[in-house]
């Protein structure tokens, strides 16, 4: 009966430790694949167009369905468009990280930029491009907000 308990424990020891070991694991890699999308969100804070060539990999593409069909444009035109300054109104503006799921070298995050015009909503598939998480593509929502 010692044995058997003294057997169990160690069991139970190594798989907590294993567990844990696990979610470190996870909890880094999760950690690295916010990068791309905290400098998204560092480049729209910025206006800086550099934090954006950062977060996206030379080949993403963005979609949004607007007016009854879909339109889509290169990563690379829609920097082009970062002046270097941000908005007028960036002291009303918010932005955060609302989730973030990875599998393997896979993942999904979801932002959102809430501005007083507009909520948008974006959600970024993210790849793991030679050791570096990239977003691959964007799609997104924007809701008008009614005054």
């Amino acid at each position: 009966m010692k044995k058997t308990m003294s057997a169990l424990i160690i069991s139970l020891c190594a798989a907590f430790a294993f567990v844990y070991q696990s979610g470190q694991a996870q909890s880094a890699e999760e950690a690295a694949a916010r990068v791309p999308l905290e400098n998204y969100i560092k480049g729209h804070a910025t206006g800086d167009g550099e934090f954006m060539k950062k977060a996206f990999h030379p080949e993403a593409k963005l979609f949004w369905y607007r007016d009854g069909k879909v339109n889509q444009r290169s990563s690379a035109d829609y920097i082009a468009g970062f002046t270097g300054k941000p908005g007028p109104d960036e002291a009303q503006r918010k932005r955060w990280i609302e989730s973030v799921k990875i599998t393997g070298n896979t993942g999904f995050g979801v932002i959102v930029l809430d501005y007083p015009t507009v909520k948008i909503t974006d959600y970024m598939a993210l790849l793991k491009v030679d050791n570096e998480w990239k977003i691959i593509n964007k799609t997104f929502y924007s809701e008008p907000k009614t005054k």
